[in-house]
């Protein structure tokens, strides 16, 4: 496997040429590197008109290791191969390494560059990014992997301040400015010199056009670059290995995610909650992504209006923040009936409800950094448990919790700070029990449990909260306006018919996907098939406007990042360049659906690869023969006033042999599905088979 390390932009605020003066006095020795135990220049050269100069060095470094691992390699020290391109017209430095010793083995390649501050030219940036690669190793390979990695981490950090012990010297010998490089005038005898063997006409071109180091892996545009400074004013510490993790993970989503990008406090809350291990952190962030577009929780702050009933019985709220500056929340769930705003409201606005707590948090996180000018990416929450009884052991009431609970867990990680319980009675240690296998055990870790008055006095709340923010309710100075709670009068109940239908909403939210199709731009869903003969079935309806339903089927699958299991959804997934009946071709011929019509369908594959379902907003010019939107109809859709077409639908993957026993067929069973499953059991030649029920 390889290993992978990209750094932040770190800023030195000085010239360029100054800090040149102080990079070229790590060589030949280094005495405050102790491992680097010298160099040697092995080549030399410099364009005709000395602005671009090309050194190459041996560099020996000691082997820090345990003595048994030594002594298996048989080596004190490793060679590195070293070539630097230093440009003083661009004010560039580009540096490339890699390892001669155990290179067959042991691969390290290293880029490095010095460039002038885009916004300050009086500033230097510095990039470093760099690979390891361990084929075989005597073994050892696993634990030589983690003492390079844990080494060359050591050593980044060292780096940094080795060029600034350097320029300290050089400004305590009264060496504060280096003029900048200027060309040097040309003499007539030069303009008719001809190059010599070992001296190209146009070194410059020749090494700058050509050198790798120009395009360091992982790094994007100047406004796409995280700096080393925004990383401890904003996010706070981090090891050279965390800051590495966080810029890959960006990077990555900046190539491949198509909708919002996530803040990097957010990005590094997943990365945290792994353990920084970048797959275990992109997968969790990729699936979440992927639950906040289908419930567009982006939006949920703006949307949200809780119901009167639950502003008034919900007892929990903001108040102030606690001692390190994270924002508090205040929840008296003892005062709570959790049963009646339940049956009150519902199980979906109560979670609703939570994950506008938990939005608001983050914003509320932003907002202290900036006050208090340090990262503060976690809330503290105080839990009032008095007054907790069996009552609130409700079994539905207890599931809808884990439920929260679970949801929470796996979309807003790392973003409880601190738990204060206190008053915990003794029917604590039973909820406890049901719930505590449902929090990771990182968020375990917060939790501070005080029972009967234990919480007043040292080592109680005033040791998390400032005297003058402890509520009233708990013998402090504060007025909390946190609602009291109470009992949810019956009267104010759910109808069983209301509530039957929340339920039923719920399903169909957990199974059905809602889209919004504009005039011009499609909406479509692939399904990958691996095998040849599988059943596509889809299940819809049209809730505003009239559509045209269609079945593609492509070899290859749109390029759109690293392919994910599962329905991939996005606005349009064929490619503008492709054309119908080269790149992909129909399989079914285009369905106009009118708004308020429900259709179910399939179709049985005839070979593998990809299969795009589209709806597309219905043209009575008859313009669905053609599934590519042109510029004309993306302008009318981005600047047309009317109406979006909106869609709720369901599709599924099934194997020929499965399609009977399937939840839709078994639905659909009824609606023209029945007589399409028994021709599919049958089916030996892989036709092609359809069936559309429209239900008005």
């Amino acid at each position: 496997m390889v290993q992978k390390y990209q750094s932040p932009v770190r800023v030195y605020k000085y010239p360029f040429e100054l800090v040149m003066a102080a990079y070229e006095k790590r060589f030949p020795t280094c005495p405050q590197i102790p491992v680097f135990l010298g160099s040697e220049v092995l080549r030399e050269s410099r364009s005709p008109d000395g602005a671009v100069h090309v050194v190459e060095r041996s560099c020996t470094l000691r082997v820090d290791a345990p003595r048994l691992l030594r002594k298996v390699a048989g080596v004190e020290h490793v060679v590195f191969l070293q070539k630097n391109v230093l440009n003083w017209r661009e004010r560039t430095l580009h540096i490339e390494a890699h390892n001669e010793t155990f290179a067959s083995r042991v691969l390290v390649n290293e880029n490095c560059s010095y460039t002038v501050h885009p916004e300050n030219e009086d500033w230097t940036c510095f990039e470093q990014s760099a690979s390891l690669d361990i084929r075989s190793f005597f073994g050892f390979e696993s634990a030589l992997e983690k003492i390079a990695m844990k080494q060359y981490t050591a050593n980044v950090k060292r780096g940094k301040e080795v060029i600034e012990h350097y320029l300290q010297e050089l400004i305590a010998q009264g060496t504060s400015h280096l003029p900048r490089w200027t060309p040097a005038p040309v003499r007539e005898q030069d303009t008719h010199r001809q190059p010599g063997p070992q001296e190209p006409s146009s070194l410059e071109g020749a090494v700058i056009g050509s050198s790798p180091c120009l395009a360091l892996e992982g790094v994007s545009t100047d406004g796409d670059k995280l700096d080393a400074d925004y990383i401890e004013r904003y996010l706070g510490h981090l090891t050279p290995m965390q800051e590495s993790c966080l810029i890959q993970l960006r990077h990555w989503l900046q190539e491949t995610h198509k909708g919002k990008i996530p803040k990097d406090q957010h990005i590094l809350r997943f990365l945290r909650a792994r353990d920084f291990h970048l797959d275990k952190a992109r997968e969790m962030l990729c699936q979440s992504l992927s639950w906040r577009k289908q419930h567009q929780v982006d939006l949920l702050l703006q949307t949200w209006k809780p119901p009167v009933l639950l502003e008034e019985f919900y007892a929990g709220g903001w108040h102030y923040q606690d001692i390190d500056g994270r924002p508090l929340y205040i929840l008296r769930l003892g005062q709570m009936d959790t049963k009646g705003l339940m049956k009150a409201v519902g199980e979906e606005a109560l979670l609703q409800h939570v994950l506008s707590v938990n939005e608001e948090g983050q914003k509320r996180c932003e907002g202290n950094t900036r006050q208090f000018g340090r990262p503060i990416s976690s809330w503290t929450c105080l839990l009032d448990l008095e007054g907790l009884s069996m009552r609130h052991l409700w079994q539905p009431g207890v599931k809808a919790l884990l439920r929260m609970i679970e949801v929470v867990e796996d979309n807003y990680p790392e973003t409880l700070g601190r738990l204060l319980i206190v008053r915990a009675p003794r029917v604590f240690p039973v909820l406890w029990t049901l719930i505590s296998p449902f929090i990771s055990e990182n968020t375990r870790r917060k939790f501070l449990i005080y029972s009967g008055s234990d919480y007043q006095g040292p080592g109680g709340l005033v040791d998390y909260l400032d005297r003058d923010v402890i509520p009233d309710f708990l013998g402090g100075d504060s007025v909390c306006n946190v609602p009291e709670g109470g009992l949810v009068p019956k009267s104010l109940y759910l109808t069983e018919e209301e509530q039957e239908q929340a339920d039923q909403l719920r399903q169909w939210s957990e199974t059905y996907h809602s889209a919004s199709v504009l005039r011009g731009v499609p909406h479509e869903v692939a399904l990958e098939i691996l095998e040849g003969e599988s059943v596509i079935t889809w299940d819809f309806d049209i809730l505003r406007g009239d559509m045209v339903f269609s079945l593609y089927h492509a070899k290859q699958m749109p390029k759109l990042g690293p392919w994910e299991p599962g329905p991939r959804t996005s606005g349009q997934l064929i490619d503008k360049g492709w054309v119908l009946g080269t790149d992909y071709s129909r399989m079914e011929e285009p369905l106009v659906c009118r708004e308020g019509e429900s259709i179910q369908g399939s179709h049985v594959t005839r070979w593998p690869g990809v299969y795009l379902l589209q709806w597309q907003v219905h043209s009575p010019l008859g313009s669905v023969a053609c599934s590519l939107p042109g510029v004309d109809d993306v302008l009318t859709a981005l600047h047309s006033p009317g109406p979006k077409c909106k869609l709720l639908y369901y599709c599924e993957v099934l194997a020929s042999e499965d399609f009977r026993g399937s939840m839709s067929s078994l639905e659909s069973g009824t609606s023209g599905f029945s007589q399409l499953s028994a021709a599919t059991s049958s089916s030996s030649s892989g036709q092609s088979h359809r069936s559309s029920l429209v239900s008005r």
